[in-house]
């Protein structure tokens, strides 16, 4: 049997891999599908002008460094069409398991003859950070890689379903898939619930991670905006963002700070942690997308866990 096809989370892990006794062809998936505009057809020339268009606008990435690590690296992943099995390397995580989901969409169209397995880590059980692959011992990766899923027809349909919603612009649709336990992708309904939780709530108009970047800033005595970042990024669960994606956020929440150097609220933020204020108004950019939908179209009640359309 050929050596598999292994595609990796990110660059960091694929350094990693290599260091690994495990036969087979690299592919590192380069994208951050959990954040802006996704299409269903993973991997057409109008599923790349959107991604590219979003990490330019938004992370200032040059169509010169798209083309070279992602695009290029697709383009190698289209290449390789002999291996018998291919494994996926993805987190339990939000950031790695929607990014999972396209990945498994565009396998279960261009590869139909391919056995695909999944390798993933086990999500943290608080607010702490759970360990990801490059956190690991040698030995802890190579049993996970032991006890890796084989996935069958029925949970490939599911990922591709999955991935039709998380691309469609409504997010209720979600909300309403219940069935994970009948197919092997134990950590998708967590992360699903954690992307619900990101559109903005009823109560003040911030969703969970902008409120809970307001609450460590008012509950530590922090010295600067990358105390404040540090925080957030061992302190995020099971999310699975870096530091770029908080300091995005922090720069959408700078107006209700009135220091960084040390970091201090201003009395508005704290109204509204207190639900005294909505800031829905200010904070609102009716072109930003969460997957197929607008985020600002729709406000989540975190009690209820249910959404009204605006």
């Amino acid at each position: 049997m050929k050596p598999a096809l292994h595609i990796t989370n990110g660059d960091a892990f694929t350094s990693l891999f290599n260091s690994l006794d495990i036969p087979g062809t690299l592919i590192t998936w380069r994208e951050m599908l959990c954040e802006g505009r996704t299409l269903h057809t993973v991997g057409s020339e109008e599923f790349w002008r959107e991604r590219y268009d979003y990490l330019n606008k938004h992370y200032k990435v040059s169509k010169k460094s798209f083309i070279d690590l992602t695009l290029k690296e697709y383009r190698r992943l289209c290449s390789q069409k002999k291996q018998e099995e291919i494994v996926l390397w993805f987190e339990s995580d939000l950031f790695c398991q929607i990014n999972m989901l396209g990945v498994l969409s565009w396998l279960k169209t261009h590869r139909k003859y391919a056995q695909i397995s999944i390798v993933t880590n086990e999500p943290s059980g608080s607010k702490k950070t759970a360990k990801g692959f490059c956190e690991l011992p040698k030995s802890s990766l190579m049993e996970l890689y032991s006890s890796r899923v084989f996935l069958n027809q029925d949970d490939l349909e599911f990922a591709d379903y999955a991935w039709q919603l998380y691309c469609s612009d409504n997010p209720i649709r979600i909300s309403q898939l219940s069935n994970f336990e009948s197919f092997n992708f134990p950590y998708l309904k967590q992360a699903f619930q954690l992307h619900l939780e990101r559109f903005p709530s009823l109560e003040n108009g911030l969703n969970v991670m902008e409120q809970s970047m307001l609450i460590s800033a008012q509950s530590q005595l922090l010295e600067n905006k990358q105390a404040l970042v540090k925080e957030m990024l061992l302190n995020q669960g099971n999310i699975g963002f870096g530091d770029l994606q908080y300091h995005r956020i922090l720069q959408r929440l700078q107006p209700l700070f009135s220091s960084f150097e040390p970091v201090k609220l201003k009395r508005t933020a704290l109204k509204v942690l207190d639900g005294q204020t909505n800031y829905y108004g200010k904070i609102k950019d009716p072109g930003l997308y969460l997957g197929g939908a607008l985020k600002y179209a729709y406000l989540y009640h975190q009690d209820h866990k249910n959404f009204l359309k605006l």
